[in-house]
């Protein structure tokens, strides 16, 4: 799930992490994608993964973005492990993400 982390920082409690400093091997993509590469943009790809690919993890967690971290967090460990390895192929592979990007909703991001 590299380059993200899920944390159990609370019995029951769980957040997925991903810092912006994690990400600099594909910070040009998303620069060259329009974007800033932080908690705001991975937000907004995380939606889009939801809507597009995972309908079934809408609802089941709750986001809480800074600039520079991605969080996402809840009592749904299943529902967390499988968005972190959903975003963990986009943060480490700039074709998968430029194709998630050509069909993401703009009004998602926030960045």
């Amino acid at each position: 799930m590299e380059p993200l982390k899920l944390i159990e920082p609370q019995p029951g409690q769980f957040s997925l992490l991903l810092n912006d400093y994690a990400t600099s091997a594909i910070d040009a993509t998303v620069t060259e994608l329009g974007h800033t590469p932080n908690g705001y943009f991975w937000e907004g790809v995380a939606q889009t993964i939801v809507r597009q690919q995972a309908p079934e993890l809408k609802a089941r967690f709750r986001f809480d973005c800074e600039a520079g971290m991605f969080c996402a967090y809840g009592t749904d460990r299943a529902a967390l492990d499988q968005l972190g390895r959903l975003l963990s192929v986009l943060a480490t592979s700039p074709d998968a993400l430029r194709a998630l990007m050509s069909s993401a909703n703009p009004d998602d991001f926030d960045d």
